[in-house]
């Protein structure tokens, strides 16, 4: 299956669910993060720099990687924003989506999320303009990526056992973001916390969660963990 897992930052994929995509790569998943910006201005960051470790991220969580060009700080729910993101789908001819959970305190989540699953809807449009040819994903989930101070409430929680360390390494491989800027340097310990948690919920070492607006289809149990 192609699996698109978009964010508005590079960084924003490895934080919400790179125990998920490691999973689904060792599964034999084309998984492709798109960045809806390269991230940058940030403290301690530059575009080259951020553009290597993102590069670096993807690698070890053995997933594809594009960067667009919309701008960082100020992502805008447009039309254009929309077809370049549906035609990113087309192309890779994604069958599935993840976007991050759309309330959050940063404006470029909440925008981004919207563009991304507007564009699921363009992509499907003939007559266009756009690259590629139509096609609907048929799921569309969100995971948290969140700047609020909430508790997740998933609809589910993917078992990521075996995966933590390659989610550690590519959050990591962001060393401008969690390694030289001393105030986030917390966030690999939260997010160790925050799959073990959510992996007693479901019995296993770790795991990650997702939320789905759309009712999940099951054709058995035997997936259920």
């Amino acid at each position: 299956m192609n699996i698109l897992v978009a964010g508005p930052h590079p960084d924003d994929q490895e934080l919400g669910m790179g125990g998920t995509i490691a999973r689904l790569v060792s599964q034999g998943h084309r998984v492709l993060l798109l960045d809806l910006t390269d991230g940058e201005p940030t403290p301690f960051g530059d575009r080259a720099t951020r553009a290597r470790e993102s590069a670096e991220a993807a690698r070890i969580l053995g997933a594809e990687r594009i960067t667009l060009d919309l701008p960082n700080r100020t992502v805008t729910h447009s039309i254009e924003a929309r077809h370049k993101v549906a035609s990113v789908i087309r192309t890779f001819r994604a069958e599935m989506i993840f976007v991050p959970y759309f309330e959050d305190a940063h404006p470029d989540h909440i925008a981004g999320t919207r563009i991304v699953e507007d564009a699921r809807f363009d992509a499907k449009l003939t007559n266009c303009g756009l690259a590629g040819e139509p096609i609907y994903p048929k799921w569309l989930f969100h995971y948290y990526a969140t700047h609020l101070r909430i508790v997740p409430q998933p609809s589910f929680v993917f078992d990521t056992t075996g995966f933590s360390e390659q989610k550690r390494n590519a959050v990591l491989a962001y060393r401008s973001q969690f390694v030289d800027n001393p105030g986030n340097r917390r966030i690999v310990d939260w997010l160790d916390a925050a799959g073990t948690y959510f992996g007693s919920r479901i019995g296993t070492t770790s795991a990650e969660p997702f939320f789905a607006r759309e009712p999940i289809g099951l054709t058995g149990l035997s997936a259920l963990a």
